[in-house]
């Protein structure tokens, strides 16, 4: 069974940075598009950042300017740099991946567990 491990979360004063990463704990065949998602309580969840093999990214309206999303496809991790944070980006932040994980497998799209991240006024 596929996993993605995630990293990085904690508590923050705001104005302070963290930086995620996430990885799958197995080998993929094809990586198309990997990205973050966060859920704060009561809320819906909603787009953070998203990065395809190529390279183009696309950030959710707030986190523009303040987050960056990269990613290193020879590890097959991608890397979420958070900066500025506000008490407002507390939320569990969810790794995503969307690919082929065997050679015959249709593509689907894989999740991690979440990931806290709590940024303290």
């Amino acid at each position: 069974q596929v996993q993605l491990v995630e990293s990085g979360g904690g508590l923050v004063q705001a104005g302070g940075s963290l930086r995620l990463s996430c990885a799958p704990s197995g080998s993929f065949f094809r990586i198309d598009t990997m990205g973050w998602y966060r859920q704060a309580p009561g809320k819906q969840r909603e787009l953070v950042a998203a990065i395809t093999s190529g390279g183009s990214t696309n950030y959710g309206d707030s986190m523009k300017g303040r987050f960056t999303i990269s990613r290193d496809n020879a590890k097959n991790t991608v890397y979420l740099q958070m900066n500025s944070l506000k008490p407002e980006d507390t939320a569990v932040y969810y790794c995503y991946v969307i690919g082929k994980y065997g050679l015959g497998s249709a593509q689907n799209d894989y999740w991690g567990q979440g990931t806290q991240v709590t940024g303290s006024s």
